[in-house]
């Protein structure tokens, strides 16, 4: 019977994640593709517009949106153990610091997004580009004041387990924005101007649906309790988890970038860079079913530290690695089998076609790891542990991935394989440090220290709220 019931709790976990998963990888998506269908409009445009914005939407993924999406993680501890400690009330008040905390952020990154082009100039790429994509990002800064709260508002969602009206405004928002594209592109002569503007209207879109339906659905009204001054109290708390979050993605995140880079340093660097371009497209589309996951696991682990069920939290942990090796396993065999056809997707160019398939093997090995780190990292956010994340990112990219990829690109002249070799050193010590430290917790000492976190966050409250009930301040709020 003791078996029985282990492999229904298994099962069960399962399904929680996967209903999680599944839509937020949906998300990820149609998310991810309002930037791409702006370049595609763009594409129509010419040689130079393409260039232009295919530069400045890299630029500001770098500068911008990636560093507002790590601020946000921090949500993921916050939010989701307060939600799994009873204390709804409390997620209201974590969004509304996060999302004062990354509105204030993007003031200082819409400075420089409005210096794109010296910056651009600075890094000795092309002026004609540089100028056509400052102006291109100049059109899309105010795609950042709608970016941050709209990830607040995810965090918010996802950690209450509610998914489904996120795709839906995320499917409503990408619609729009294929529409609003093709009128601004080519209707209205704005040209790439256009494309840049349609992202931030689209953004807002996105936004505005996801808080009408914080504002007046039934399903926020425990943790959606109006305005509050509370707020701005515990900002540095927030800060000494979200700093880390934000440096545990980036330095990831960054890697990628400066592999592009120095493969315009190789030899025949048109051919190292359109093949490292394509393997990173690929690596990205690949990624985000591990992203779904992630999300998932660190939704229901740190449901269940902030309600101090620790055998629950050690479960989902074993149980989303289980996924991540299968979902792995397929993938690699998938990538490998199709390796001499995928290049054809991105490519007519033979010798093109010929070289992604020798990386493929290699692509494939990176993607297996990554899926199985991004569910540790989800388990690192729904723990805390931003911090320990930030210094093994930091460790594994940095001190031991970014000089084996120019050792191995540059000395042993393996050229653009070995620049991703280099990023697959960097997941295999990532991987290996995560689950040293994963197999190694001790899960009822994190349940307290979890729901030590939430009382401290709710510290500044007179009196803390049921979790199925509301204070009468906060339903006069509300």
């Amino acid at each position: 019977m003791t078996g029985l019931r282990r492999s229904h709790r298994v099962i069960e976990e399962c399904k929680r994640q996967v209903c999680l998963a599944l839509p937020l990888v949906s998300v990820g998506l149609l998310q991810h593709s309002l930037q791409t269908i702006s370049v595609l409009f763009v594409g129509h445009l010419g040689t130079l517009p393409l260039s232009a914005a295919s530069m400045a939407t890299s630029f500001a993924s770098v500068t911008g949106f990636n560093l507002l999406m790590g601020l946000a993680s921090a949500l993921d501890t916050f939010c989701g153990q307060s939600y799994g400690a009873g204390q709804h009330h409390m997620l209201g008040i974590h969004m509304q610091r996060s999302t004062l905390v990354l509105s204030l952020s993007s003031v200082l990154l819409a400075i420089i997004w409005a210096n794109t082009e010296p910056i651009l100039v600075a890094m000795k790429q092309d002026k004609l580009i540089s100028k056509e994509a400052g102006s291109y990002a100049h059109c899309m800064i105010p795609s950042l004041f709608a970016f941050g709260p709209l990830q607040c508002i995810m965090k918010f969602l996802q950690t209450q387990n509610i998914v489904l009206p996120m795709l839906l405004t995320s499917a409503i928002a990408a619609l729009f924005h294929i529409i609003l594209c093709w009128v601004l592109v080519f209707k209205s002569g704005l040209g790439s101007k256009g494309a840049a503007i349609a992202i931030s209207l689209s953004y807002w879109v996105n936004v505005v649906l996801m808080a009408l339906y914080v504002r007046f659905s039934s399903s926020c009204k425990l943790s959606w309790t109006g305005f509050s001054k509370k707020a701005l109290n515990n900002v540095l708390d927030f800060l000494k988890l979200a700093v880390p979050s934000a440096i545990m993605l980036c330095l990831k995140v960054w890697t990628f970038e400066l592999m592009i880079l120095l493969s315009g340093l190789l030899p025949n660097p048109t051919l190292q860079t359109s093949v490292l371009s394509i393997c990173l497209n690929m690596f990205c589309i690949a990624w985000m079913i591990p992203f779904g996951f992630s999300a998932a696991v660190s939704t229901r682990v740190s449901n269940e530290l902030g309600a101090g069920n620790a055998k629950a939290a050690s479960l989902a942990v074993w149980v989303v690695l289980g996924i991540a090796l299968s979902e792995g396993t397929l993938l690699l065999l998938v990538m490998i089998l199709l390796r001499n056809h995928l290049g054809q997707v991105y490519s007519d160019d033979k010798e093109v076609v010929r070289q992604v398939a020798f990386m493929i093997p290699v692509l494939a090995i990176s993607s297996f790891l990554d899926g199985i780190q991004s569910a540790l990292s989800g388990i690192v956010r729904g723990c805390g542990w931003q911090k320990i994340g930030a210094y093994v990112n930091l460790g594994s990219f940095y001190l031991a991935g970014v000089p084996c990829a120019v050792i191995l690109a540059f000395v042993a002249h393996m050229n653009a394989k070995g620049l991703w070799l280099g990023i697959v050193v960097a997941f295999a010590l990532q991987v290996a440090f995560f689950l040293v430290i994963t197999v190694g917790t001790d899960w009822e000492k994190e349940a307290k220290e979890a729901q030590g976190r939430v009382e401290s966050s709710s510290i500044y409250f007179t009196s803390t709220a049921p979790s199925d009930q509301i204070l009468p301040s906060q339903e006069h709020a509300a």
